[in-house]
């Protein structure tokens, strides 16, 4: 009697209902602290065993579940022409009162009832109810709405989780489950954000706003709308004729629409709602611009169409979608067919993009058709979809090459390139908006090529561009599939770098790179932009004393989303000393704010070896954020605000000889005490290749940590010397990569230090296997000539600008002629 506990429950369900409405689950939830809108407390759930659909109601008093329950009766037998059979719920007084036990009898329904403190037997309900408070409360604190829309929060999630496939149905969802066929989602919107509901004209006169801002607050289920709520009177209404601008939201504090950042205007208004306030006095305020301002300047802008309708109201982007289909009427990739009955249609729709120059002027207007892929089932509409994209470090190897040699890299762009790539599978789509053919409306087209959008078009792209440049005499590199040489008489005269559409060509022999493109030209649909000038976002300064990459454009388009423009300039990105960590109690902040200011910051290490060890540091905490991480983010944007014009200068030099430097700091972060790995490699006159990443073990001594480090630096070298093989700069001898720490140098050449290497592991021996194999020899340095140590731990100013020269980080020279 003593030590009696409680019988173990199942853990799985002995028992399922076999059609619609054998048994009702249900639970009452409540009292809230905070009424409703409507002064409601409670809400109640009706879900169905067999189906998992759920209906929700909101109550005032536990007294009025009879009265629900008889309209939920009423209206699902009448909708499915079964009945109820079995309800169960808990003991609640709102369940086992006379009026509710009168209604079952007379229906003829039976009432399980749970024992006493047992909600384990209602397990349904209760992991509903917890589920839907769960979605509900992150719905409210998403757009920092107020409590007293739980209920419209409530509401909102019942309606989606109907809408979500669901493990007890096999991956179905209780929608198709209820109604026999699968929802709709192109009408969902962001739960909270702001919106505008047109004003009927018998409402308002001629100078009247034509339309109010409101809070979405969910769907209607009696009219075909959105619930709109006005949150200046506190009133709902469904309303069809709304506009969502799903990034902005409403503020409570001045009961006004959020302001919008004015430098975010142009860019389809993504506001940042959620930047935090920093105590940081040289940090500026964000500059605001009320919503009034916003829709002056979206006449300006140039905006990007979020639909059909929009498009084809601007003269413009209309053409841009006609010139759409003339190309793909030109390259024959699609035949108008009757719709087949025994395989799926797939559905198309139209994106739009305005393309810039890179002074961030407009270069074009650019409608593509793209295939909703997501129906696409393997082994039915596609098999294998890997196609290679060409890696940034052979990018900048090419470049290091160009300058080296002097030539010149012309870029050349394959215009609708998914559209050349042949398909092995028999796919069909659906005619386009706007484009369907008069008189054969239920027809469809059957693609006889790719089509952007769907999952094998990058492969099949891939395939017909690679078979035509081997076509051309070309050989692929080993190592890198998009990268292809031509030679003649065993020299290196053409060099073709692929990324997707994009193709980088550079050689000696002009004529044959003259050659090459006249048959580019003859076989695709392409433009020739000669001399490289901007990829990719990095701008490209080709002069007769070397290369200049870099992203001034980008990095002043950064200062200014994040409102950075006037802030106070900093000589080091991260201050020395200075320790990040997940596990400090600090404010935390909006997390797509700091991953969206990481993320720009990733993609300005393409020409910023200098940043790069802040930025992996920065990286670490994607997930968990808070205020002292986004202080140091917004440090390196003051870093980069005195250095706007810097990025990497390619140089004339001789010596073709790949050197590497490798280093590692020792348990540097404060989480986990695992040490930070970097390394560097040269060909010439700069750094072409760099990492700075957290190794994956904790290594127990500084000889540890740079062995791991040399380890990967070795890796990373064994690849160049490859590519630089299928470059016929074949590394005749060994690569010197130069490492402080002479332990790990030791480890390398010997099996020495057996008490403290034991334990390593085999992988990091390659250090070992390639020394003996004379392919990398790893030699000592002092630590002030250590290259790499830029990108293992934060330095002071005058050792960050002397690594940063060393580097090859310098200021973009004044364009001379070419």
């Amino acid at each position: 009697m003593g030590k009696q506990a409680r019988l173990p429950f199942p853990t799985n369900t002995t028992w399922r209902a076999t059609s619609n409405l054998e048994l009702v689950h249900s639970d009452v939830c409540g009292p809230m602290r905070t009424e409703s809108l409507s002064g409601n407390k409670y809400f109640i759930l009706f879900i169905d065993d067999y189906t998992r659909y759920c209906w929700v109601y909101f109550l005032k008093h536990k007294s009025e579940v009879a009265q629900v329950f008889i309209k939920l009766k009423a209206a699902v037998e009448t909708e499915t022409s079964c009945k109820i059979k079995t309800i169960r719920s808990d003991n609640g007084t709102e369940y086992t009162s006379a009026q509710f036990q009168a209604l079952f009898k007379d229906a003829g329904i039976k009432h399980q009832l749970t024992n006493v403190y047992t909600p384990q037997q209602n397990g349904v309900s209760e992991k509903k109810n917890r589920s839907l408070m769960d979605m509900a409360r992150c719905l409210l604190f998403e757009k920092n709405l107020p409590k007293t829309m739980w209920a419209e929060a409530v509401n909102t999630a019942v309606y989606i989780q109907n809408r979500l496939p669901t493990k007890a149905l096999a991956h179905k969802t209780p929608f198709e489950a209820w109604f026999g066929f699968k929802p709709s989602l192109a009408h969902m919107k962001v739960f909270g954000c702001l919106c505008y509901s047109q004003v009927p004209a018998v409402k308002r006169d001629k100078l009247s706003k034509k339309a109010v801002p409101g809070i979405l607050t969910g769907y209607s289920m009696v009219k075909k709308g959105y619930r709109i709520l006005d949150p200046l009177t506190n009133k709902i209404q469904v309303s069809r004729d709304v506009v969502f601008d799903e990034k902005a939201c409403w503020n409570w504090e001045r009961n006004e629409p959020e302001a919008i950042p004015e430098e975010l205007v142009t860019d389809q208004f993504e506001a940042d709602q959620n930047d935090p306030e920093m105590d940081v006095d040289d940090e500026p305020v964000r500059g605001t611009k009320t919503l009034a301002d916003v829709y002056e300047r979206a006449h300006v802008a140039q905006e990007e169409p979020c639909c059909f309708e929009e498009a084809e109201a601007h003269q413009g982007w209309k053409q841009a979608m006609d010139d759409e289909i003339a190309m793909i009427e030109k390259n024959k990739t699609r035949e108008l067919v009757p719709r087949p009955t025994n395989r799926k249609v797939i559905g198309v729709k139209w994106v739009y993009r305005a393309k810039q120059n890179a002074d961030g002027s407009l270069n074009k207007l650019k409608a593509r058709l793209v295939v909703k892929s997501f129906s696409q089932k393997y082994g039915l509409d596609y098999m294998e979809t890997f196609a290679p994209v060409a890696r940034l470090d052979t990018i900048r190897l090419l470049i290091a090459l160009a300058a080296q040699k002097q030539w010149k890299i012309h870029q050349l762009d394959v215009k609708s390139a998914f559209l050349n790539g042949f398909l092995e599978e028999e796919i069909y789509i659906d005619q386009p908006q706007g484009f369907v053919v008069s008189g054969k409306e239920k027809m469809v087209y059957i693609l006889k090529k790719a089509l952007y959008g769907l999952k094998q078009a990058p492969r099949a792209w891939y395939t017909r561009i690679d078979s035509y440049l081997l076509s051309l005499g070309f050989e692929r590199s080993i190592s890198e599939p998009t990268l292809y040489v031509k030679k003649k008489q065993a020299e290196t005269q053409l060099i073709v770098s692929l990324y997707v559409d994009d193709l980088l060509v550079t050689g000696g022999d002009r004529n044959m790179l003259a050659d090459f493109k006249a048959k580019m030209k003859d076989t695709f649909e392409m433009s020739d932009l000669g001399q490289m000038i901007y990829f990719l976002g990095m701008e490209v300064q080709q002069t007769h004393s070397g290369i200049f990459l870099g992203q001034k454009t980008f990095t002043a388009k950064i200062l200014s989303k994040f409102s950075m423009e006037n802030c106070k300039p900093t000589s080091t990105p991260m201050a020395v000393g200075a320790k990040l960590s997940s596990q400090e109690g600090h404010e935390q902040v909006s997390e797509a704010d700091y991953r969206s200011l990481v993320g720009c910051l990733l993609y300005l290490t393409a020409t910023r070896p200098d940043i790069m060890y802040s930025v992996s540091v920065l990286s670490r905490f994607m997930h968990c954020c808070n205020k002292q991480h986004l202080q140091a983010a917004k440090r390196v944007l003051r870093y980069i605000k005195s250095t706007l014009s810097h990025g990497l200068k390619f140089s004339r030099n001789e010596d073709l000889k790949l050197i590497g430097y490798t280093d590692s700091d020792w348990a540097g972060s404060k989480d986990d005490m695992k040490s930070t790995s970097g390394y560097a490699f040269t060909l010439g006159s700069a750094m072409f290749c760099w990492s700075s990443k957290k190794q994956s073990i904790a290594a127990q001594s500084t000889a540890e940590a740079e062995y791991v480090a040399a380890a990967g630096a070795v890796n990373q070298a064994i690849w160049l010397r490859k590519i630089l093989g299928d470059l016929n700069l074949y590394q005749k001898e060994a690569t010197e990569i130069f490492c402080d720490n002479k332990s790990a140098v030791a480890i390398a050449k010997n099996p020495i230090f057996h008490g403290r290497t034991k334990h390593f592991s085999i992988k990091l021996h390659v250090v070992r296997e390639m020394e003996q194999a004379r392919e990398i020899e790893l030699i000592h340095c002092n630590s002030e000539d250590q290259v790499a140590d830029i990108f293992t731990k934060a330095l002071c100013t005058s050792r960050f600008i002397k690594l940063s020269k060393e580097l090859g980080v310098s200021s973009m020279e004044a364009k001379e002629e070419c």
